[in-house]
């Protein structure tokens, strides 16, 4: 007779920002929540290979899901890092039409950070953007005051801690490997799980969260009993950064306008004053964080347009970070994909694809919206 199996009530795949958000926010509701990491420890993938910015809410579409949660995950997180003490700043930023021509996308990105409900954020003009920045080349800037940067690992510890302490537990090296949505319905029923790693095992967990980031699509995949027409198509965003040799003259962080597909090659710092530029778009078939040093390349010429003073040689290749999106090249950017018991069709499995930028900004906003939905709300 086959061992009874473990029980969980609810059970967070994925330990990235977002997974300890959610995993935080329902623990704190009273749930019993397990988290899975495939990895040897939080955060390894995504959330840890982004720029670390704190968004303001310029970019996205009034009423879509990443503004309305950057916006309100980013008020949300500006207290939560000032009262838990994880390392911040408020730096500002600005996006600098390169010339006239530019202008026009500008007062666009004005209004719609208007809508977005935004604060501190105005257009300036060649004399003002020469006293804030007088490095800096450009016809007029957009100057966001409520843009930052956090050390995304603090902030990470700190959400796994307050899950912790409300009694959930992180389990690390723990791949799931695939499962089934046992009475798969609307009704109820339970959801099985194949765990690996050192310690094979299987669970029974009343609600599953897939929060897996790269691996969303996959663990979707492996789960027999869902329709596979809920899962959306998966594109792979490569992008690049290169490190700064020396100091920058900058105070803010200085983006330009943004192309297709991304924000552009913008210059962010660190907490320790390290500037990086990145990162570009590189569509690709699979997971791979090498730098390939020729894409530097074009960092130049980019750079250059905001910034002419940027030395020959000054660049080095850093790191790379792997973007899912659910668009792919040539594509209007799409909206995050968070799917509740009805979209999924299981009242048990809540699924979300997707979840690039600005994802760390707004993961307390996700935590709380996914609690909401895990209460049929």
């Amino acid at each position: 007779m086959d061992a009874p199996l473990d029980k969980v009530e609810t059970t967070v795949v994925g330990a990235g920002v977002v997974g300890l958000a959610i995993a935080r926010a329902l623990a704190l509701t009273g749930r019993e929540v397990l988290v899975l990491e495939r990895g040897s420890g939080i955060g390894q993938e995504t959330s840890s290979r982004n720029s670390e910015v704190i968004h303001a809410g310029l970019y996205y579409p009034s009423g879509s899901l990443r503004a309305k949660f950057c916006v309100e995950g980013r008020r949300a997180l500006y207290r939560y890092c000032e009262e838990r003490g994880v390392p911040h700043s408020r730096c500002g930023k600005l996006v600098v039409a390169a010339n006239d021509e530019e202008v026009p996308a500008l007062g666009a990105l004005h209004q719609r950070a208007l809508a977005n409900g935004v604060e501190a954020v105005e257009l300036i003009d060649r004399s003002r953007l020469e006293e804030l920045e007088p490095a800096l080349a450009g016809t007029r800037a957009l100057h966001s005051g409520s843009t930052g940067i956090v050390d995304g690992h603090a902030l990470m510890l700190a959400y796994q801690g307050d899950a912790e302490n409300a009694g959930a537990l992180v389990q690390c090296a723990a791949p799931v490997l695939g499962g089934s949505l046992v009475g798969g319905s609307l009704e109820g029923g339970a959801t099985r799980l194949s765990i690996g790693g050192d310690d094979p095992t299987e669970i029974e967990t009343r609600l599953v969260i897939n929060a897996a980031g790269l691996s969303a699509w996959e663990l979707s995949r492996n789960l027999t009993g869902l329709d596979p027409s809920t899962i959306p198509p998966r594109y792979l965003a490569k992008g690049c950064y290169f490190t700064l040799t020396g100091r920058a003259p900058f105070r803010h962080l200085i983006y330009p306008v943004p192309p297709e597909g991304g924000l552009g090659t913008h210059l962010t710092f660190d907490l320790g004053g390290q500037v990086r530029f990145g990162p570009d778009v590189e569509w690709v078939e699979d997971v791979d964080y090498r730098v390939d040093p020729s894409r530097g390349a074009a960092f130049y010429g980019a750079i250059r347009r905001y910034w002419p003073g940027l030395p020959d040689g000054s660049l080095e290749p850093d790191y790379a970070g792997i973007r899912p999106r659910t668009y792919g090249p040539g594509e209007p950017a799409a909206d995050f994909v968070i799917q509740g018991p009805r979209e999924t069709g299981h009242r048990g499995y809540v699924a979300l694809y997707g979840i690039d930028s600005p994802g760390l900004t707004s993961s307390l906003a996700i935590g709380d919206h996914v609690a909401r939905l895990a209460s049929g709300r």
